[in-house]
């Protein structure tokens, strides 16, 4: 099972001919098993054998952007793929890489064209807008500027001094931005001295940009001037404001002819602009048709060449040689798919694929579905796991949505959960194509959202916690009678008819029996009668939390007590499940004096002391209770299982530190005589076992390394002499093999075995230290360090599962707020139909509180929180997540198209 232990991989060599590389490569593409290793990691980008091919493909991905970002401006539906195109063959490539650029260059000439087209067009309206604001300025002004110079001669001498005086007077037409209007006047004004007349009407409709297609606000001005200097700086203003001059007759006939020209020119660029966006709008719809397809299979060319690239060059230049990991399960896959490439390309020597031998770490590769695939991820965000190592993630598709539940706890709120997780199941097909970062992580992890709400329901029941009310499923084994304060004489049981509080005490004495259902009052003549009668009906709950408890004011006391115990217990057999993962580990790769060395000591510290807590738990629990004929066993007798615990650990057993809680109970003790013999033995002997563990942890492991470097010492010494009489012509060239390898392993005989550990697997456990810790000194500290920090991590990872409890306690009380300091408030606020309005406000708020805090924020708290119990509490204690992952040559990789496998 490849996700309990990741897949066997072995290390292959690969012979490929030139003429079949590029098929063969194209079929281990769609397979996907195989991870190739880069042979060529000295050689730069430029220097490896089809980087021109690579280059090309990254030109040909450029040209399909291009087409991609004009088909998305142009807001045209791209198709989208039915069937994963195949790798095109390199024939095809040129084709292809033709096809595009003859596209590309098509569509960049439309645009210049249209680009210049609207230019024009922008040009033209400005021009007609200028023309028509200079005429409805100076439709009554023509005498102003006097006459032209075809009648200037036939006027009287002095009315041609005064027409000469008057023709100084020029004016100037044109646009700028309305942004710019301000300035612009107050530029002009300055310039000119107050000697420069300027009118801005701002347009009523915004113009297009001819480059970027956005709207521009604009305004058309026109100054008034005289003098050949006020108009040198005139045009300079406009210049450095980029205001358009446009040229505007002073004559009204010669304006009006001006205009028609401008008319008719604007009608023949509108047809001209409406054809080229029709014809630039065909080309796009035919790319669009297309363009997947087309990056699909540039994708897969370049995919392929820059795998080849990480291929070496046969001295003879004829064949490519590959060295890859291949999961052992898949090699026959590997070669049908390499028969199948050589036969397509017609290649006269077939793919020669052998085995190398190899000390080095295999990548680690867990063979996941849609179901598994999110539970693994949340194992791989910590660390990938080590060749072979046991992965956490198995058992993370139960104990992670477990413990997440228990912090949640409400029923209610888990139904919406699972609703919502069960609609993106079902609909995954779908919703698998909606783009968004967000929505993509929640959908990535619906299948354990959906078990964290089916979970999330059943401790629901457990706790009977429903939008913080309780269902009386099975009744309940509690009777509630007592007299009302506000209604004296009468006698009301639980739920018929007083909602008050009530402490509920099981050995409690009221005025009637719990063993009838009617309010009628019992005479006690006896004790018989005293004990069998109170609250309790002296049998529990069929299922989970009483619904008595909601109305209870000891709630909280009763509940915290129960969920703290309840947390410790959860969380000693996690961290011992995990302690005893390590152990499988050790059995695995045949670690045997690491059994020894490391998990015996630390299962021999853990469970002494907090096993032994959590055993005093459940004695507490069956031992002592409310309906205990002893007096010693009623619950008050019942001795604190934390103060028991801090006296073990202190060894403090004085006649203070062992009194009873009160002078009706006998001892302390919870087993054994009532001196407390036997539990203070079996405690001090628990105690010591737990620090005598401590130095095994601490100096096994250094020793059994010093050990084991003086057998190779003098193993190598051995070799030595045996080497010098070998040279003296003594001896058999075979008896002078090395029996130490080059890893410092020593080996059983003359022969180097490859594969360290269990049935040829590469041991990394091993391995790691050996290769980081090559002294003494090291592996001492490095020891030293791990048996300090499990230590304390003893104490405090056990403490560190209480949020279980606080969270749950912290999730209960919220919703309890809402429903008593909300809804509730809203069914008693107004009555008559008016109260229908109250509710249905209040029913808005609290369930929008609901969902966006209790199931939203509450959940993602949860969460969190579950995610630190995984990682820290419980796979630091065999987890080392030190591995490599396995990165096969896979298109759905190399097209961004990845689905489950």
């Amino acid at each position: 099972m490849s996700i309990f232990r990741s897949e066997k991989m072995s290390l292959y060599q690969l012979f490929l001919q030139n003429e079949s590389a590029y098929r063969c490569m194209s079929e281990l593409g769609e397979l996907g098993c195989v991870e190739f290793r880069d042979l060529n990691s000295e050689a730069t980008a430029f220097q490896r054998t089809f980087s021109a091919e690579v280059t090309r493909c990254n030109e040909m991905e450029r040209k399909l952007r291009y087409l991609e970002g004009q088909i998305v401006k142009e807001d045209i539906k791209i198709e989208e793929l039915l069937d994963m195109p195949a790798a095109p063959l390199p024939k095809e490539m040129v084709d292809l890489e033709a096809a595009l650029d003859k596209m590309e260059s098509e569509l960049r000439e439309i645009n210049v064209n249209a680009e210049a087209l609207n230019k024009n067009f922008g040009s033209l309206t400005e021009m007609k807008l200028t023309l028509q604001n200079a005429e409805n300025y100076l439709a009554d002004r023509d005498g102003i500027f006097g006459v032209n110079e075809t009648t200037s001669a036939a006027v009287a001498p002095e009315e041609g001094m005064t027409q000469l005086n008057m023709q100084r007077f020029r004016f100037v037409t044109g646009v700028v931005s309305t942004e710019k209007a301000q300035g612009f006047e107050r530029i002009l004004w300055r310039a000119g001295r107050g000697n420069i007349y300027l009118r801005i009407s701002p347009l009523a409709e915004p113009l297009k940009d001819p480059v970027t297609g956005n709207d521009v606000h604009k305004s058309v001005f026109i100054a008034f001037y005289q003098g050949e200097q006020l108009k040198g700086r005139v045009k300079k203003i406009c210049e450095g404001y980029h205001a358009a001059l446009y040229p505007c007759p002073e004559s009204a006939g010669l304006r009006r002819e001006t205009s028609v020209g401008v008319y008719s020119r604007l009608q023949d660029l509108t047809t001209i602009l409406d054809q080229t966006k029709e014809h630039r709008h065909r080309v796009l719809v035919a790319a669009a048709k297309h363009l997947r397809t087309w990056i699909v299979k540039v994708r897969k060319i370049k995919g392929i060449f820059h795998t080849l690239n990480m291929l070496s060059v046969d001295v003879t230049s004829k064949a490519l040689v590959a060295e890859c990991w291949i999961p052992d399960a898949d090699v026959y896959k590997v070669r049908l798919a390499l028969k199948q490439g050589s036969e397509a390309s017609d290649s006269a020597f077939p793919p020669i694929l052998n085995e190398l031998p190899t000390n080095a770490k295999p990548p680690t590769y867990f063979r996941t579905n849609k179901f598994t695939h999110g539970f693994q991820a949340l194992v791989n965000a910590y660390g990938m796991a080590n060749y072979r190592e046991v992965n956490p993630g198995l058992y993370t598709i139960i104990t992670f949505p477990f413990l997440f539940a228990v912090m949640f706890g409400d029923g209610g709120h888990a139904l919406i959960v699972t609703m919502f997780a069960s609609w993106m199941c079902l609909n995954e097909e779908k919703l698998s194509k909606v783009k968004g970062e967000v929505f993509g992580i929640i959908f990535g992890g619906r299948y354990i959202i959906l078990l964290m709400g089916i979970f999330s329901i059943y401790t629901g029941f457990i706790y009977n916690d429903f939008f913080a009310k309780a269902f009386n499923i099975f009744g309940s084994a509690w009777v509630v009678n007592y007299r009302s304060e506000g209604r004296p004489g009468e006698e009301y049981l639980i739920g018929e008819g007083s909602m008050e509080s009530a402490m509920l005490v099981p050995d409690r004495h009221y005025d009637v029996c719990p063993n009838r259902t009617t309010s009628k009052a019992y005479d006690f003549d006896n004790a018989t009668d005293f004990q069998s009668c109170g609250h309790y009906r002296q049998y529990p709950y069929p299922f989970g939390v009483d619904p008595v408890w909601v109305i209870a004011e000891n709630k909280i006391v009763f509940l915290n007590s129960y969920k703290m115990k309840l947390s410790i217990i959860l969380g000693v057999f996690h961290m011992s499940f995990g302690v005893f993962l390590n152990l499988w580990n050790f059995t695995y790769f045949k670690r045997r004096v690491s059994i020894l060395l490391e998990f015996l000591p630390r299962i021999l510290f853990f469970w002494p002391l907090f096993g032994y807590m959590m055993s005093l738990m459940f004695l507490k629990w069956v031992k002592y209770g409310a309906n205990k004929e002893e007096r010693e066993l009623k619950s008050d007798c019942a001795p604190s299982i934390l103060i028991t615990f801090i006296n073990m650990m202190l060894l403090s057993y004085s006649e203070e530190k062992t009194r009873p809680p009160n002078e009706e109970c006998k001892t302390v003790f919870m087993f054994g005589d009532d001196e407390g013999v036997t539990q203070k033995t079996l405690q001090i002997a628990f105690v010591l076992i737990a620090v005598l563990s401590v130095p095994v942890l601490l100096f096994g492991t250094p020793i059994q390394f010093k050990m084991k470097m003086n057998r190779m010492n003098k193993a190598k010494n051995n070799y030595s002499h045996s080497g010098s009489l070998g040279s003296s012509g003594h001896g058999d060239p075979a008896d002078r093999e090395p029996i130490v390898n080059s890893t410092l392993h020593v080996e059983s005989g003359g022969k180097h075995d490859v594969h360290d550990g269990h049935s040829g697997d590469y041991d990394q456990n091993q391995g790691s230290n050996d290769d980081e810790h090559n002294t003494f000194g090291d592996v001492m500290i490095y020891q030293a360090i791990h048996t300090i920090e499990y230590v304390l991590e003893c104490i405090s990872h056990t403490a560190s599962y209480l949020r279980l409890w606080a969270l749950s306690l912290a999730h209960s009380q919220l919703s309890e707020v809402l429903w008593f300091m909300v809804l509730r408030i809203g069914f008693k606020a107004l009555p008559g139909y008016l109260g229908s309005i109250s509710i249905f406000l209040t029913f808005a708020f609290w369930a929008g509180a609901t969902v966006s805090i209790l199931i939203a924020m509450e959940g993602m708290s949860a969460f969190l929180h579950t995610l630190r119990l995984h990682w820290v509490e419980f796979q630091s204690k065999f987890y080392k997540g030190e591995g490599v992952k396995f990165h096969a040559f896979h298109f759905k990789r190399v097209t961004d198209d990845a689905k489950d496998d």
